[in-house]
């Protein structure tokens, strides 16, 4: 079965939509069979587009994103193979909503390479969406290489 990944942040406009049009584009470029979508924990920016920045930044590096903002559910707990925050208040804020029969793994992103967060950008300027987007490509890696092997 193909894995299906949920990348979680705040707000679901910067971090996250970055980390779902990497992963993405990581995955093509491996001729990887993934799905991959990204949401938000709040509610804070439900159906917006993400962020400027995060869309010219992916612009700049060739990488295409569609995404409107969305709020976890808990269907997502069943839907995905894996759920990746990109903090640790967003790790716990899943683990606190997560139900019972959730089949999804939830982990820090940055535990499949090196345990650290992807800082939000949204109060810094362009350097800081650059460097959460390469942030995002190491992590993409780095999850294709346990998760799939390839």
């Amino acid at each position: 079965m193909a894995p299906s990944v949920l990348v979680v942040c705040l707000g679901n406009i910067c971090r996250s939509p970055i980390g779902e049009a990497v992963l993405k584009q990581v995955a093509k470029e491996r001729g990887v069979d993934i799905t991959v979508d990204s949401a938000g924990t709040s509610r804070y920016h439900i159906g917006e587009d993400p962020d400027d920045r995060a869309i010219a930044t992916c612009r700049k590096f060739g990488v295409p994103m569609y995404h409107a903002a969305r709020q976890v559910s808990l269907e997502d707990f069943g839907r995905f193979t894996h759920i990746l925050a990109a903090d640790e208040a967003n790790l716990r804020t899943l683990q606190a909503k997560k139900p019972r029969d959730a089949t999804a793994e939830v982990r820090l992103w940055g535990s499949y390479l090196d345990d650290q967060p992807i800082a939000d950008p949204y109060y810094g300027g362009v350097r800081d969406f650059e460097k959460c987007y390469h942030q995002c490509v190491r992590l993409s890696n780095a999850f294709l290489d346990e998760v799939v092997g390839q």
